[in-house]
């Protein structure tokens, strides 16, 4: 039996994962500080956990000894996390996770790592050829973290993959995103207020996203590994193919944010080792991943309320 540990499981990524690895035959625990709705009818075992009590959380991993550890956890709130000194204290407790998975016989690992690792003068990304120059604390931090995990793991019986994450989008996702804002705005009869839409960016539909890590997962694939759909386009189309589905065009308005001097034309990830060595793909287009998103949203107006 696979035993798996997912943190980070109530997360935008971390609920979409549940499902696959169900459905892929692991033994779910799900760490969350946060109890789940649907607890009592799923087959994932839940645990409330908070990632900074290391006492407990040694304590649970050495009761567990998963075999396989998919850690997605890290403060991310939408407009504080760049430069927030959380990120320093989230090294810490993802070490600490990484070292007890080790100490307790786990054998395959995947962690969440993100584009902002990358020097984005260079906009096209591609794993250990792009410069790693982060200009952020979270970049920063994620970057540090890699290079301790690849350290720890180099000379264990045990293997592990990186997938850094570009952008994207989906149910559940932050209403105040660019996806989620428009549509919420949309629902509600109230125009858009964008930039100039420009912007070149790889947008991943979120179930691809998690998809993709369970397929990172369980490939025998090491080191970093960019998670992206390999159809990078300008941010305009996407709020314009919004509209179009929603009959809305008239209240898109374009050029009325400003975007920041650093903000880079084109930023985008090469998709060759999750495509060919992975052999992994999407399996959402724009359209079926704007459709659903929209219909979830029409579904949960409530959700941007409590947030």
């Amino acid at each position: 039996m696979k035993r798996i540990v997912v943190t980070g499981a109530t997360g935008f990524i971390g609920r979409h994962c549940l499902p696959i690895l169900e459905q892929n035959g692991y033994e779910i625990h799900a760490f969350s500080t946060h109890p789940h709705a649907d607890a009592k009818n799923s087959l994932t075992h839940w645990h409330k956990i908070d990632l900074f009590d290391q006492k407990s959380l040694k304590a649970l991993m050495a009761e567990l000894n998963p075999s396989h550890l998919l850690h997605l956890a890290w403060y991310v709130e939408t407009g504080k996390f760049y430069n927030s000194s959380k990120n320093y204290r989230w090294v810490q407790a993802s070490l600490d996770l990484l070292l007890d998975f080790l100490e307790y016989g786990g054998q395959r690992v995947a962690m969440a790592g993100s584009c902002a690792e990358y020097d984005w003068r260079y906009s096209y990304c591609i794993e250990g050829l792009t410069p790693m120059k982060p200009n952020t604390v979270y970049g920063a931090c994620k970057y540090a973290l890699q290079e301790m995990f690849s350290k720890l793991i180099d000379k264990r019986e045990v293997s592990g993959v990186w997938g850094r994450i570009f952008f994207l989008y989906g149910p559940y996702e932050h209403p105040a995103r660019l996806v989620s804002s428009v549509i919420r705005s949309l629902l509600k009869n109230r125009t858009a207020d964008c930039s100039h839409g420009n912007q070149i960016r790889d947008f991943l539909f979120v179930k691809d996203v998690a998809d993709a890590f369970v397929a990172l997962l369980e490939s025998n694939i090491t080191g970093p590994v960019n998670i992206v759909s390999g159809r990078p386009c300008p941010l305009k189309k996407i709020i314009f193919k919004i509209a179009e589905k929603m009959k809305r065009p008239d209240l898109i308005r374009l050029g009325v944010l400003e975007t920041p001097a650093d903000d880079p034309e084109l930023l985008a990830g090469d998709s060759t080792r999750l495509f060919r060595e992975v052999g992994w793909q999407p399996k959402y287009g724009l359209d079926q991943g704007i459709e659903e998103t929209i219909n979830w949203w029409r579904q949960n107006r409530s959700v941007s309320k409590k947030r």
